[in-house]
C-alpha cells in the first residue's frame, strides 16, 4: 500500500530540483556529502557494474581549479585548443528542440538584465559555471573509456538521485557540461587517469532564493506531447 506522506515527499524532492546558479557561501559538512553520494549509488545499473567515478572539490583545491579554466576560457586563442571529448548537443537543430533551448536561454537573460548581443555579459555569466556558481562544493563525473552508451544511461540514474537526495537534505545543485570543454586542465589538477573521460561537471550547496537567477522556472512539454498509451 501506497504511503501518501512518503509518494509526497519523494515528489517534492523530484518537482523542487531546479539547477541553482547562485549559492551561498553556507558549508556543507564531508557527513552530508557522503551520505548523498551512498545514496545516489543504488541507482541501478547493467549486471550492477556501478561505472560511475566521483572527484569531490572543495576549497583551494575547487578555487585554483577554476581560476585555472577561467583564465583559459578569458583567453579567446587558448579556449580555442580546448574541446570537450564528446558532443553533448546536436549539430544540427530541429524543432521543438530549437525552440526549447532559446526560450530557457532567453529567459535566463531576460531575469539577469542581459540584452541580446551583450556579448561581454554573456561571457561573463557562462565563466560563472566554472567557479560552480559560487557553491562551496563541486563534483567533477567521470567513466572509464572502455564503457559503452548502455552505462552512460546508469550514470544518468545516478546522477538524478545525488540531485534528488541533495533536495530531501535542503541543498540545491547544478548539473553542467560546460567544464567538459576543459577537461585537459580538470585533469591535471584532479589527477583523472588518461583511462577516464569526463561526463560532467556539479554543483552543491545552498540556493540563494534571493538571487534573481533562482526566480527562473523552466517549462515542460505537457504529458500529451511525448507519451503514447499504447
Amino acid at each position: 500500500m501506497t504511503d501518501p506522506v512518503s509518494q509526497s515527499h519523494v515528489d517534492a524532492a523530484i518537482t523542487s530540483r531546479t539547477s541553482v546558479r547562485k549559492f551561498l557561501p553556507r558549508e556543507v559538512s564531508d557527513a552530508q556529502i557522503r551520505e548523498i553520494l551512498a545514496v545516489a549509488a543504488r541507482a541501478p545499473s547493467g549486471t550492477n557494474t556501478q561505472p560511475w567515478n566521483v572527484y569531490v572539490v572543495r576549497g583551494p583545491v575547487k578555487e585554483a581549479m577554476s581560476e585555472a579554466i577561467v583564465a583559459a576560457y578569458d583567453d579567446p586563442d587558448v579556449a580555442a585548443t580546448h574541446k570537450a571529448e564528446y558532443a553533448y548537443y546536436p549539430t544540427q537543430w530541429v524543432s521543438p528542440y530549437i525552440e526549447r533551448r532559446r526560450k530557457v536561454g532567453w529567459d535566463l537573460y531576460t531575469l539577469l538584465g542581459i540584452e541580446k548581443g551583450d556579448k561581454a555579459r554573456m561571457h561573463a555569466q557562462h565563466a560563472r559555471n566554472y567557479r560552480f556558481f559560487d557553491a562551496p562544493v563541486g563534483f567533477i563525473f567521470t567513466i572509464e573509456r572502455i564503457m559503452e552508451k548502455g552505462s552512460w544511461l546508469d550514470y544518468g540514474m545516478f546522477l538524478q538521485n545525488i540531485m534528488v537526495a541533495a533536495r530531501g537534505r535542503g541543498l540545491h545543485t547544478c548539473p553542467q557540461v560546460s567544464f567538459n570543454q576543459f577537461h585537459r586542465i580538470i585533469s591535471a589538477h584532479l589527477g583523472i587517469p588518461d583511462s577516464e573521460t569526463m561526463v560532467c561537471g556539479m554543483s552543491l550547496g545552498y540556493a540563494d532564493e534571493e538571487a534573481i537567477e533562482f526566480r527562473l522556472q523552466t517549462e515542460r512539454a505537457p504529458l500529451e506531447e511525448w507519451a503514447k498509451f499504447c
